[in-house]
């Protein structure tokens, strides 16, 4: 998300994303790069929904949703749900 991200861009993304963490899913037991890539996707779907949120959150606070960012993946892996 390198781009000035929108709700319906961070959406867009978030689908995009989805679809190809089933894609992966769906061919079973995965290896090498193929493992690598589904890692690499969960975080990047971890980030886009704390990004999503931040907008949120930042609108009802009747703040600027755009100054939302993309925290790190050491941040967001580890919230406590």
């Amino acid at each position: 998300m390198k781009e000035q991200a929108t709700d319906k861009s961070v959406l867009k993304h978030i689908q995009n994303l989805a679809a190809e963490e089933h894609r992966l899913y769906a061919q079973g037991s995965l290896a090498g790069a193929e493992a690598a890539r589904l890692s690499k996707i969960e975080v990047e779907l971890d980030q886009c929904w704390d990004l999503l949120r931040q907008r949120q959150a930042r609108r009802a606070a009747g703040q600027d949703s755009n100054k939302a960012h993309v925290r790190p993946p050491e941040i967001v892996e580890n919230y406590e749900q």
